[in-house]
């Protein structure tokens, strides 16, 4: 409905008509670079199986039969080869608890479909090809990628690790 007064919405709102432009056409969404985006969550699925394969077996502490005596410094602390190693792998192992657990949690925000495509291609321990998992959830090929695709974008939007394109075209 158009009025000879030259009011709109932002009237309602005591917004002044040019604001209120100004305001709508500043809202603009970036947009996503798709294959930038689409490459930093697989890094970040392949992190997790090698989180999953991980053992920490080679952080063991190095035993040998040698003794010393080593004075202690002047602010009596030191650790040893044993406490360095076993203060390490814990840091170590609550890192890898943390991403596990953050990755999981970003994938049970998920879709049904988009989860169950995602744990049976990615979260598993076992290297599983994308026919193997459409053929096995009864879905066409082309649905599985476009459900595979979305899922792809929103897990980087909540994992918050997206990348967009400049207004140049570039990534950023």
């Amino acid at each position: 409905m158009k009025t000879n007064t030259g009011l709109c919405w932002c009237l309602f709102f005591n917004i002044p008509k040019g604001v209120s432009e100004v305001m709508q056409m500043s809202f603009r969404l970036p947009t996503i670079d798709k294959d930038a985006t689409r490459d930093a969550v697989d890094r970040e699925l392949g992190k997790y199986r090698m989180y999953l394969l991980m053992d920490p077996e080679e952080n063991e502490p190095k035993i040998t039969s040698q003794f010393k005596l080593v004075a202690s410094a002047p602010s009596n602390a030191f650790h040893s080869t044993t406490e360095d190693t076993a203060i390490r792998r814990i840091d170590q192992e609550r890192k890898r608890q943390e991403f596990i657990s953050k990755i999981q949690r970003a994938v049970n925000r998920l879709s049904y479909q988009e989860r169950e495509i995602m744990i049976k291609r990615y979260l598993t321990e076992d290297e599983v090809y994308d026919y193997e998992v459409y053929n096995d959830i009864g879905i066409s090929e082309r649905k599985y990628y476009r459900i595979k695709s979305r899922a792809f974008y929103k897990l980087a939007l909540i994992l918050k690790i997206e990348v967009y394109l400049e207004e140049s075209g570039e990534a950023s």
